[in-house]
């Protein structure tokens, strides 16, 4: 019994905190962003064993299984009447921690190709709205996993689990790129932990996702992004000295929300000369991602 699903890795250029709702599927975050054509593949395989044992492994390295990843194998198992030996394999093309949604896209990836290998039948939203509730609990995002279900260049304009939370998707042709300089990780949930941090998030994200619907476009995407970024005002001095270069090259840059990344979305005219920008500013352990947009969503594979 095996499944592979594929969730495409997202980043939020801003965003508004929408959790004061008791039930985790109307919880989540009003924003806007985009996903990548590079993201997660998941791999699941399931033994029938008396002794069942639980095995987590990212690019091929065994890691301890996180709480992300128990509370969705919880969510399945009750579901089946047989004990099983499970084994997962992320094949993580964007690094963790760092403003990619890597985690919902773990999650995302784990539910589907856990509905498909246990045969259970749930819908693709109910099993999504399972990684929803996961990431919710664990407090590793808010509205990635809807941003990842569907794909895209999307305004999240209201918050809630797929089906229940509503986006708006922005229409994007195939001539624009990602490109991203990934300096090293953020912890999301100490970030969603601070009360101070949360109130000036949604201070700084209030009435952007109106601006962009006004005016929908990457330009304007970016802007706002940039505009929310600075007002937060949590970046590093590397992403400052960073920045500053870029802004002296005329380019429209922010942050990764929430990661020490440095990203764009820009047309593929721009991308030669930002990406050599980036590679003189990068250290031995950073990461310098270019990638088109994923427009699918998650699905199996």
């Amino acid at each position: 019994m095996e499944a592979s699903a594929f969730s495409p890795s997202h980043i939020t250029g801003f965003f508004e905190i929408v959790d004061e709702q008791p039930e985790p599927v109307l919880k989540g975050s009003r924003g806007a962003g985009i996903s990548l054509s590079k993201g997660v593949k998941t791999h699941v395989k399931m033994i029938e064993s008396s002794n069942p044992k639980l095995e987590v492994s990212v690019n091929g390295k065994t890691l301890k299984s996180t709480q992300l990843t128990r509370y969705v194998i919880d969510a399945f198992l009750p579901k089946s009447d047989r004990k099983y030996s499970i084994f997962v394999d992320h094949d993580m093309q964007v690094p963790m921690g760092s403003g990619f949604g890597s985690s919902g896209a773990c999650a995302l990836g784990l539910s589907l190709a856990l509905n498909e290998a246990l045969g259970i039948g749930l819908s693709k939203f109910e099993a999504t709205c399972i990684a929803h509730k996961a990431e919710i609990k664990c407090k590793t995002g808010l509205g990635t996993v809807i941003a990842e279900t569907y794909g895209g260049f999307e305004v999240r304009v209201k918050a809630g689990a797929p089906s229940i939370g509503e986006i708006k998707q922005i229409p994007i042709g195939n001539d624009y790129l990602v490109i991203c300089l990934s300096l090293g990780p953020i912890s999301t949930k100490a970030i969603l932990s601070n009360k101070s941090l949360r109130g000036r998030i949604n201070e700084a994200g209030k009435g952007l996702v109106d601006r962009l619907i006004s005016e929908p476009s990457p330009e304007n995407f970016m802007i706002l992004s940039r505009e929310f970024s600075d007002s937060l005002n949590i970046f590093t001095d590397r992403m400052k000295k960073v920045l500053n270069e870029v802004d002296d090259h005329g380019f429209l840059c922010s942050m990764a929300m929430i990661g020490e990344t440095i990203f764009s979305f820009t047309k593929k005219s721009e991308a030669e000369e930002l990406v050599k920008i980036f590679h003189k500013n990068a250290r031995s352990n950073d990461y310098v991602i270019f990638c088109s947009i994923d427009k699918e969503g998650a699905r199996l594979l």
